[in-house]
């Protein structure tokens, strides 16, 4: 039943938002109702004071199912995060010391292992990008993706570099990326990336008025926001066998 109901909200919920769940406890025969059943849901979406609007919904869910059946319902929150708190004076720097770098310069070997891969995969032959993607200031709503990071962000000034070693238009979280991260086309995005960070962290202690705009962004950011985290008080959940 609770499931059922979790369905029927995806015809009623912004399209940011991603419903996934697996039934961990389903019984152990059938045609008998178990005694217990046992479902792990994961709530996302963009902002996080809408997950929590979500989640409330999913409690209401949870009481309702057990009404309908005569049973009772537990709904317990195991982890969480926030979205990325983005920091523009911070990226603007990052942003620079990128283009004074230029962009990776990858092998021709590299770029033919790439092409190999969105060949196999179906997706136009273009290899591997070589260019500095333009910084907007004014993004829209984002692409999607999560991050353990933006916890952080909403923490401390944050300056997030993404560099993209996986090939054009090949899926994520899947062999492709595995396979391009786990050789010379991953370790040369690595070092890239660290000199990026380590120029900018030159910058930030050669420039202390540029980390106190940084920070006077991040305040204005947050506001009367307060950072709640979704991890529950005490020790994590261990299981018992």
């Amino acid at each position: 039943v609770f499931t059922f109901a979790l369905n029927l909200m995806r015809e009623h919920v912004r399209p940011t938002v991603r419903i996934h769940y697996v039934i961990t406890e389903g019984g152990d025969v059938p045609n008998v109702v178990p005694d217990r059943a046992s479902v792990w849901c994961w709530i996302r979406d963009s902002k996080h004071e809408r997950v929590d609007e979500l989640l409330a919904r999913a409690e209401q869910m949870a009481r309702g199912a057990a009404l309908a059946t005569g049973t009772e319902a537990e709904l317990s929150v195991q982890s969480g995060g926030y979205e990325m708190l983005p920091n523009f004076r911070g990226a603007e720097l990052l942003h620079h010391n990128l283009e004074w770098l230029g962009p990776p310069d990858f092998t021709e070997e590299e770029q033919e292992f790439a092409r190999r891969i969105q060949r196999e995969t179906g997706v136009p032959e273009v290899g591997l990008r070589e260019s500095i993607e333009p910084l907007e200031l004014e993004p829209g709503e984002p692409e999607g993706g999560s991050t353990d990071v933006a916890d952080v962000s909403w923490n401390v000034p944050t300056i997030h570099l993404t560099v993209a070693t996986a090939p054009d238009g090949a899926p994520w979280h899947a062999w492709p990326v595995v396979a391009a991260s786990g050789m010379s086309i991953g370790h040369r995005g690595m070092l890239y990336a660290a000199r990026a960070l380590a120029a900018t962290t030159v910058d930030l202690f050669e420039h202390p008025e540029v980390v106190a705009e940084i920070q006077v962004e991040f305040e204005q950011a947050i506001g009367d926001d307060e950072y709640r985290s979704y991890i529950p008080d005490g020790p994590p959940p261990i299981p018992g066998d």
